[in-house]
């Protein structure tokens, strides 16, 4: 399990620009309603509704975020009501709602857990080759490390040495996924950099990603890698740049899966999905873009993995016994929902609760046989069906794991190339 609490650059610009180039997409000359003034007001209605909710009903880091929030909200409200200027009234709702509590919790509040350990194993892997300990060397449940090597990445500035929010892991986090984000709606919406700064910043400030940016989860740059992997996948299969997206797609799911495990139902769901659009030939590329990716980025962000005897085995306990419930020690963090609650029945709950998780997967298994996806809504719609059940159903799962389904379906709603379709 988790051990978490719960203006784009230059950069940005050519990173966007260089995977467009990749895409060969063609322009894109759809209506993008979830993004004009009207839509707009009603986001950020609803937006300030929850934050305004969340202030008076959390606490601690929480409703630090959502007194930011509330008040970021409602000037974007007001800027568009009177002004009607979309993407200044986005701006400021991200610099309200997700910078100012982002850098006001990394300098008032102490570390979460998640980036102690982020850091920790950045620390283990300079020194040793691994971001883990091994069987022996665990004490706790804050030993285990349920991260998979890419994560180590965001704490290798403090690792280095730097300090204060030039090393903090959650700053390095938040960054880079912002920076995805932007690529990833960049390639959605090549013809308008405007409409994709408004898109990327919209989806920022939202609830639904800026609370975890601002909080500091780890499951932002996850989602945001694999709205990439389907930004790259929706080019039209007839373009010539066809097997360089369906690469393209292949190494950003690669890298989302390297970060955690939450990613990899998508693996299958996607690899159907080319298989039924474009053919098997575009499934095998897919896959072997994947599988070359995570390995490679294995080897050099946990190369002891590879060639020490018994790190492999410690990456299995920490990043897939861990999470699962399987190990001696297990994660104190409570939640509601029927999963977790069926693990803390003993021994035969926690046996049906991992059940029921295998049985979801065989599920869309099934699904993916009989009726597969055939183009990226299908796909997009069966993935988040498919994480709901898994967290609603499998053990030591927490609410923010809901960012995942939310964020795909926001991403259906923000894409004007793929509307949202009442299609499974």
């Amino acid at each position: 399990m988790d051990v978490d609490h719960a203006g784009t650059g230059g950069g940005v610009s050519t990173l966007a620009s260089a995977a467009v180039s990749l895409t060969g997409r063609e322009p894109d000359t759809g209506v993008r309603p979830w993004l004009d003034r009207r839509h707009l007001i009603i986001a950020y209605a609803l937006f300030l509704a929850y934050a305004a909710i969340d202030a008076i009903a959390s606490a601690g880091r929480d409703q630090v975020w959502a007194i930011w929030a509330a008040c970021g909200y409602a000037v974007a409200l007001v800027m568009l009501w009177r002004w009607g200027n979309r993407t200044a009234a986005a701006l400021v709702s991200v610099a309200l709602a997700v910078l100012a509590p982002l850098l006001w919790l990394s300098v008032a509040y102490s570390l979460e857990d998640g980036m102690n350990v982020i850091e920790r194993s950045a620390s283990l892997l300079l020194h040793h080759g691994s971001p883990y300990f091994t069987a022996t060397q665990v004490r706790s449940w804050l030993s285990y490390n349920p991260y998979l090597p890419v994560m180590t990445v965001f704490g290798l500035p403090a690792a280095a040495g730097l300090g204060g929010l030039a090393g903090n892991a959650g700053v390095w986090l938040a960054l880079g996924t912002v920076v995805v984000l932007a690529a990833a709606f960049r390639i959605a919406m090549p013809t308008s950099r405007r409409e994709a700064l408004l898109a990327t910043s919209v989806a920022v400030a939202s609830p639904v990603i800026g609370l975890n940016l601002a909080v500091i989860t780890t499951d932002p740059p996850v989602l945001a890698f694999m709205l990439l992997s389907l930004a790259l996948s929706a080019v039209p299969a007839a373009t010539k740049a066809t097997a360089a997206r369906t690469v393209g797609s292949g190494i950003a799911l690669g890298v989302a899966c390297d970060l955690k495990s939450t990613a990899w139902l998508a693996i299958p769901v996607m690899a159907v999905m080319f298989a039924a659009r474009d053919g098997a030939r575009a499934a095998y590329r897919f896959l072997a873009a994947l599988v070359i990716t995570m390995v490679a980025l294995i080897a050099l962000l946990a190369p002891a993995v590879l060639f020490k005897p018994g790190a492999a085995t410690a990456l299995v306990q920490n990043s897939v016994l861990f999470p699962l419930g399987l190990t001696h020690d297990k994660t104190p963090a409570e939640s509601l929902l029927p999963g977790h609650l069926l693990s803390t029945m003993g021994t035969a709950g926690h046996v049906i609760s991992v059940g029921l998780l295998l049985a979801v997967g065989l599920a869309v298994a099934v699904s993916l046989v009989i009726r597969p996806p055939r183009d990226v809504p299908a796909a997009i719609w069966r993935l988040a069906i498919g994480l709901t059940l898994i967290f609603l159903l499998g053990p030591d799962v927490r609410f923010g794991y809901f960012i995942y389904p939310f964020g795909l379906l926001g991403w259906l709603a923000l894409n004007p190339s793929n509307p949202v379709r009442d299609r499974l």
